[in-house]
């Protein structure tokens, strides 16, 4: 074993000063083989104390660490993350384990595992037979089966994979094992020409022992002398330097954790739609929703507006007259031409549903090795070039990069009081003020086809010299010299003469088109970012009349890049659609509003629900007068769950005001219009009940003053001695809400 105290190979140590407190940090680590419960709870005592770079191992969750044992590489993980942390932690640790060897303030090339998905999967058993295994062989210089074995069994549990498991052997063992990280893997080939095992599968133990033995053995010949750690280092430089164009993370599931389709539900104030911007934020980043949780609402609401702009985020709400055309597509009334406005002459157009043209933008790429140029939210339009079929301004425009345009009497600036009256208005419009650089353009050869698909570059050019169509902006032709029938992606609709006018072509369909076309153009494409629709109130839409075909896509089995991906055919445009595999689903649900159990099972199948339950808790330290708020609200919903039920709870926000505002006019404020309101609806102005949820039956019947709700019995005053029945009625008590000995009942 290395020993505390140990100074030889000085110049490696000089050089590496991390490597022998790591190597003396795993010697220490190895002697509670036997006391793992002690382990966890010198780990859970730091997360405790510590906070913030701990927290990612959820210490809390009983089901996620059952029996209480804790490994050594989930606690050399707390280092290996790439957190401002690292050397204040390597300090904590050097005191706490009783490591004599100076812990670095450099970790400078020390190979890191993915922050988000860094906890070592597989369980203690797993994990110390491999540790334990690991620090024998480094010992001895021999893999034995032993090790093989285990290196299987932790490469194989979910979310850990050829990368991180190896990093962890490196971490123990530095001059003995080799880390098969994205570094290494860059590096490598180019350095030794050697091929590094489990790249897209998993390695096994076998071939990692096999290959350490062929690196060592092409090391010792090539660069005698040459350690692991220096060579570690120089493709951490190397790749520092030449960084892959795709980073992802070997073996790993959403380090969210979450499904494609969620539905948060509870009752009203229980922060559901507050909610949803913590969700998407985590879905988009890739982080656990605990970990985005943890930071200021006011940041990560700023991010969740700032994705909202990228269109990575959309949010719609559902109402009994939202409809599966306003969703996924229909048929709308629009003006046939902005020449025609006049005359009040409208024509009819199948349009994109708002889930469905986000789903088309979804599919989008981002980038590809080849920058397309296409902007993130593109319209695509059709562009005649001289008119139909081979001209010599289609030749021109085609070689040159360009499409030109006519209505040259105009002029090179327009008048505002220009006679259109032979036309021109719409193209020059769409020209000028509507198509973007960024913009798709189709060049249209003959009412069905297209010769050349485009992108916008520039702005629009007024180019005298030529002999005719003057008008001009610069085009980066991405396909030429084609024939492609465009009708079943247009809806079904051939093309018309006017020069130049918004297609129904999607641009996920334009860019099916071109990938098709050129698929060399999509080689190396980077992985498409996650994006979130959200659906405030679901349930008060109907769901099935809404979904449609759709309730089927939506199953992750069926999104497309999917093994079971289906697409539909849609009833108006009669296009195949599915929904990305990117798109996540997030809906929101008032079970005050309408029950739960009265969902469509065949909705209730394809999402699964969290619930969002009032949590008094962040009502604590909130007091109004001597009054515990969150006591209060915990009182209250015990007393609505035993007369009505759950469903119906108070959620924490509606006395989330009283953080600012500790006063009780604001507490009278609160109760007055918005929690007598709404128990006045839960119990259908029952008042009896009302006032045992407020306490009133308990107040001296005397001291009237102290009730929010007086009963009044004596009745003869308005109708005599008429014999009524019950002979009673209810008053609201505005006064009490502003008498703190009022609320004493509800603590």
């Amino acid at each position: 074993m290395h020993n505390d105290n140990d100074t030889g190979d000085t110049d490696m140590d000089n050089a590496f000063a991390w490597i022998p407190f790591y190597e003396a940090l795993a010697d220490r680590l190895l002697t509670f083989k036997d006391r793992q419960e002690e382990l966890f709870d010198i780990m859970d005592r730091l997360r405790q104390e510590i906070g913030q770079p701990l927290q990612y191992l959820h210490l809390e969750r009983e089901d996620w660490w059952s029996g209480r044992r804790m490994d050594p590489f989930n606690v050399l993980g707390v280092l290996g993350r790439n957190i401002k942390e690292r050397a204040a932690l390597a300090k904590t640790f050097a005191e706490v384990f009783g490591v004599r060897v100076p812990p670095p303030e450099d970790f400078q090339s020390i190979p890191t595992v993915f922050n988000a998905n860094a906890i070592f999967a597989g369980g203690p058993e797993v994990l110390w037979n491999l540790f334990c295994s690991a620090m024998e062989a480094a010992e001895t210089g021999t893999l034995s089966v032993s090790f093989i074995q285990a290196f299987d069994e932790a490469v194989a549990a979910k979310n850990n994979g050829t990368s991180k498991v190896t990093i962890g052997l490196y971490w123990i063992r530095p001059r003995f094992f080799m880390p098969l990280d994205v570094n290494s893997r860059a590096y490598l080939p180019a350095r030794f020409g050697l091929a590094v095992p489990g790249d897209k599968d998993k390695c096994k133990g076998q071939e990692y022992a096999d290959f350490l033995a062929a690196f060592k053995s092409k090391v010792e010949e090539a660069a005698p002398g040459l350690t692991l750690p220096e060579i570690v280092n120089a493709a951490w430089f190397h790749n520092r330097d030449n960084p892959p164009s795709v980073q992802v993370a070997e073996n790993a599931a959403p380090a969210h954790n979450l499904p494609k389709n969620i539905i948060l539900y509870g009752p009203p104030g229980t922060g559901k739609t507050y909610s949803t911007a913590y969700y998407a934020v985590a879905i988009i980043e890739e982080k656990p929703v605990e970990e985005v949780r943890r930071e200021a609402f006011e940041e990560v609401f700023r991010r969740y507006r700032k994705y909202c702009e990228e269109g990575l985020v959309a949010f719609t709400t559902f109402h009994q007259s939202f409809g599966y055309e306003e969703f996924i597509e229909g048929i709308r009334p629009v003006m046939a031409s902005e020449e025609d406005a006049c005359t009040g002459d409208i024509r009819y157009e199948i349009r994109d549903g708002v889930f469905k043209a986000f789903c088309d933008r979804s599919a989008l790429p981002l980038e590809s090795e080849v920058d397309l140029g296409i902007a993130k939210d593109p319209v695509v339009w059709k562009v005649s070039l001289g008119g139909s079929g081979d001209n010599p301004v289609r030749s021109d425009c085609l070689e040159n990069s360009y499409i030109r345009i006519g209505w040259d009497e105009y002029g090179e600036n327009i008048s505002d009081e220009a006679d259109y009256s032979k036309g021109g208005k719409a193209p020059l419009n769409a020209f000028y003020n509507k198509m973007k650089i960024g913009d798709i353009v189709f060049s249209c050869y003959n009412s069905r086809t297209i010769d050349a698909i485009g992108v916008i570059t520039g702005e629009p050019e007024w180019r005298p010299e030529l002999e005719d169509y003057m008008r001009l902006r610069p085009v980066r032709w991405l396909v030429r010299n084609i024939k492609y029938d465009i009708v079943g992606y247009n809806n079904g609709r051939i093309m018309t003469l006017s020069t130049i006018y918004q297609l129904s072509v999607s641009p996920a369909d334009a860019v099916r088109i071109l990938r098709e076309l050129n698929p060399s153009l999509f080689t190396r494409e980077k992985k498409a970012p996650n994006r979130v629709f959200i659906i405030d109130e679901i349930n008060r839409g109907n769901v099935s009349k809404i979904f449609g075909e759709l309730i089927t896509l939506i199953e992750p089995s069926k999104r497309l890049g999917a093994p079971e991906q289906q697409e539909a055919i849609l009833p108006y445009s009669g296009r195949r659609f599915g929904v990305p595999g990117n798109v996540y689903i997030i809906g929101t649900m008032n079970t005050a509003d309408r029950s739960i159990a009265l969902m469509d099972t065949a909705l209730r199948r394809r999402f699964e629900f969290i619930e969002m339950e009032p949590d008094p808790s962040t009502l604590e330290g909130i007091v109004v007068e001597g009054l515990d708020i969150a006591a209060m609200l915990r009182i209250l919903n015990r007393r609505i769950a035993i007369l009505l039920d759950r469903e119906h709870a108070l959620g924490h926000s509606y006395f989330l005001p009283l953080r600012e505002a500790p006063t009780l006019d604001s507490l009278a404020n609160i109760f007055r219009r918005r929690i007598l309101p709404l128990l006045q609806e839960y119990f259908f102005d029952d008042y009896e009940k009302i006032r045992l949820v407020l306490g009133d039956n308990q107040k001296p019947a005397e001291v009237e003053d102290l009730h929010f709700i007086v009963k009044r019995s004596d009745v003869t005053q308005l109708f005599g001695d008429a014999d009524l029945y019950p002979g009673a009625f209810y008053e609201v008590n505005p006064g009490a809400f502003l008498r703190k000995e009022a609320y004493g009942y509800l603590q």
